[in-house]
């Protein structure tokens, strides 16, 4: 069994790894021979603390990923989050690699949302509005800002000196952030990224201009809602698993009598993704764990194919 620490995930994994992984995980999720199993969400003794367990299965991999969300970390000066990938060894069912990965996490969550972004939003889109301040929303932006030049970065949150802490960061690593209100940072978007724990919608459809794409990366169960009721039925909509996003993502509150469509479908060319400029396209990410596979799986790839002395670099902070 192979055991790659955090240390080294986080050493070796950069954004252009963990997009092409994501971007091929998504793909390999609508090969007939992938199963993506259903989300065991449960909590430690004290309820508060929680963990998912998600699992899939595919030609080359096979495996689970446990995410864990300890909020009493906060008391120990630990992070909140905690996530750990194991790899099934198809061929005698033993654990053939468990890889320590809370920063790749990081960096597969954001990857999903640029593959999704990359793939529907207007090549010409320039101005992408924020939703949330929290460690994860940091890697929203970078992972974007990578995959379009941004002209302005606006950023909604709601404490106002956390969110100007977090615009200085944002400006110190390159990046055009701005504080805005939700309206106004919602009617200048091009792409609009909520990456939030809410449970109820963040913004008003009226502000979303024709054109804008929007990947709601928050929504992961029942109850969680960051979206407008009233914005799906004049957008076309995309996700990573469809029957899991009508279940615990976005789409939950969404007509199931429209699915939405599997962003591996388009990025296969199977499906239509954005048809005109004017278009709305929304993307929902409830998380899958072909995701968690494939980029664990590179992370060991690279480790195994590395020379012993781990290279840093530094695209994250």
């Amino acid at each position: 069994m192979i055991i790659i620490t955090e240390a080294q995930s986080s050493a070796i994994v950069t954004l252009e790894l963990a997009f092409k992984a994501v971007r091929d995980a998504f793909i390999a999720a609508i090969a007939p021979d992938a199963t993506s199993f259903p989300v065991v969400i449960a909590h430690a003794s004290d309820p508060q603390n929680r963990f998912t367990i998600k699992s899939a299965s595919g030609a080359e991999l096979a495996g689970l990923k446990v995410g864990a969300y300890f909020p009493t970390n906060d008391a120990h000066g630990l992070p909140r989050h905690a996530s750990t990938v194991l790899l099934i060894d198809q061929n005698t069912g033993r654990i053939g690699a468990v890889i320590e990965g809370s920063a790749v996490n990081c960096y597969r969550t954001a990857a999903a949302d640029a593959v999704a972004t990359d793939a529907l939003a207007r090549p010409d889109a320039e101005v992408l509005t924020l939703f949330g301040t929290g460690h994860q929303a940091a890697y929203e932006a970078r992972s974007v800002a990578r995959i379009r030049k941004l002209s302005r970065l606006l950023v909604v949150g709601r404490d106002p000196s956390r969110t100007d802490a977090f615009v200085e960061r944002l400006r110190s690593a390159a990046l055009p952030a701005e504080a805005a209100t939700a309206e106004a940072a919602v009617r200048a978007a091009d792409i609009i990224v909520t990456v939030t724990t809410a449970t109820k919608p963040l913004f008003e459809a009226e502000w979303v201009r024709p054109g804008t794409h929007i990947s709601s990366m928050g929504s992961d169960s029942k109850g969680k809602q960051e979206l407008p009721d009233d914005l799906f039925p004049r957008a076309r909509l995309f996700c990573d698993l469809p029957e899991q996003s009508l279940r615990i993502g976005e789409f939950q509150h969404a007509d199931p009598k429209a699915p939405p469509t599997a962003i591996g479908a388009v990025l296969s060319g199977n499906s239509e993704g954005r048809r005109n400029e004017r278009e709305v396209t929304i993307f929902d990410s409830s998380g899958i764990s072909l995701q968690d596979l494939y980029i664990a799986k590179a992370i060991l790839d690279r480790k195994t194919a590395a020379p012993p002395a781990d290279r840093r670099r530094g695209d994250i902070a």
